[in-house]
């Protein structure tokens, strides 16, 4: 009897410890003062993103509004390391609108594992890390552990139409 009730405490552990728990994330988006939007489309001849087996590559992102509008200028010239981390996070909710436009629902991303961040600055600034930090925090703060990611963030002498950061990410979904 006892290695009956062992083990469907053990199956029942293994259960609850495997389960993906579905978490409400417009809740969650909403607890965190965050509205996605509708992404914008590819302007060119791409498209935002590409699935590859259980991998989904993002197109580069630019700190993109709801509006239409972008935040634009270089750091270290026309705006502090701060307004470059606002820019970053900004960013990470115009890839988070795409990623559910592209699965509907965001419980499908199992982890984000790679992301390349470039800011664009002037030659003298070497604080990169600090603003694409706005993109990872977010990303943790919304995917906790699974939102932890393998990051490069490198400065630029330009982006397109001066954006101030775009970012690229690489997710694994289900």
């Amino acid at each position: 009897m006892k290695k009956l009730i062992l083990s469907a405490a053990l199956i029942l552990c293994y259960t609850i410890g495997n389960s993906q728990a579905k978490i409400d994330f417009d809740k969650k988006l909403k607890n965190l003062d965050i509205e996605l939007f509708t992404p914008s489309k590819p302007m060119a001849n791409y498209v935002k993103a590409v699935r590859v087996g259980n991998l989904l590559y993002l197109s580069g992102h630019g700190p993109g509004k709801a509006d239409g509008t972008n935040i634009t200028g270089k750091v270290g010239k026309d705006m502090t390391t701060e307004q470059g981390y606002e820019a970053a996070k900004q960013t990470g909710i115009s890839i988070l609108s795409t990623l559910k436009s592209e699965l509907g629902d965001l419980n499908k991303v199992k982890r984000v594992v790679k992301v390349l961040g470039m800011v664009n600055c002037t030659d003298t600034f070497t604080d990169q890390p600090k603003v694409i930090n706005g993109f990872s925090d977010l990303m943790v703060a919304v995917f906790g552990e699974k939102g932890k990611h393998a990051r490069s963030a490198v400065g630029m002498n330009s982006l397109p139409s001066n954006i101030t950061v775009e970012i690229e990410i690489i997710v694994e979904v289900e």
